[in-house]
């Protein structure tokens, strides 16, 4: 059983690895002791045990830390476990069966929605969307529920110019302004969606998922045919899809941006 004197070790340890995995790039320890407001002394005594167990590594000609092969490993066993899919599965099976529709999570790829697992009832039509497809981002409704959460820096970085909007049926943001408007609609909305842009005679509508940060970290999705749901039924069908978003959220230990 870890002592009192050991949990806050673990903490500090853990605060590290966070730290390192957000920056662009190696750090020097004084910036760490800064950031996380520790002690230099204790600063440097933790980086040192944290490299012997190859956690972090020390860039001598830097003179700054790194994360070292053990985290480099911990995220590959991480990406072989699939944990966002087995935490996803669930809250999308339940979600077919309350919405009878086909239900779908996704990450962002740079400018492009990446579907990674896909529920539906028996009988459904297939999509053009299945697992393992990218998609622009702007023209699903997964990809704009998360941009709509991004930094606008990040956006415009992603959507520089009209040549960045890529069109399948000539419906959809083709503008980085256009983009603007319409993600700030879905961010105060709650959810976005999409009506024919991906796919003629359908329409999806998305709901997003955070991380602990408050980041977007995925997307969960229900799509339909366009003749079967009458647009006035759709907030009903965004709250059952904004319910399993936020259910991916808790159980990712995430909070919306609102909390951070």
């Amino acid at each position: 059983m870890a002592t009192n004197g050991q949990v806050p070790a673990a903490k500090r340890a853990l605060a590290v690895l966070r730290l390192l995995a957000g920056s662009a790039g190696p750090l020097p320890a004084s910036a760490i002791a800064r950031e996380l407001e520790l002690p230099r002394s204790s600063t440097y005594h933790l980086l040192t045990a944290m490299a012997e167990d190859g956690f972090v590594a020390y860039v001598p000609e830097e003179r700054r830390w790194g994360l070292g092969v053990a985290a480099f490993e911990i995220g590959s066993a991480y990406l072989r476990h699939g944990p966002l899919e087995r935490l996803a599965r669930p809250l999308l099976r339940r979600l077919v069966d309350r919405a009878g529709e086909i239900a779908q999570l996704g990450v962002l790829h740079g400018a492009e929605t990446l579907y990674l697992l896909k529920e539906q009832p028996p009988r459904h039509a297939t999509l053009v969307t299945d697992v393992g497809v990218r998609m622009p981002a702007q023209l699903t409704a997964s990809g704009r529920s998360m941009l709509a959460h991004l930094p606008a820096a990040q956006v415009r970085a992603l959507f520089p110019g009209p040549a960045a909007f890529v069109d399948r049926t000539g419906r959809g943001p083709a503008s980085p302004r256009e983009l603007r408007r319409v993600l700030a609609e879905d961010a105060r909305r709650g959810w976005s969606a999409e009506d024919g842009q991906v796919t003629e005679g359908f329409a999806s509508i998305a709901a997003c998922s955070f991380d602990h940060t408050g980041h977007p970290a995925a997307a969960i999705t229900v799509t339909f045919h366009r003749d079967r749901r009458p647009e006035d039924t759709w907030p009903e069908l965004a709250a059952a899809v904004r319910a399993a978003a936020a259910g991916l959220t808790a159980r990712l230990g995430g909070r919306p941006p609102a909390e951070r």
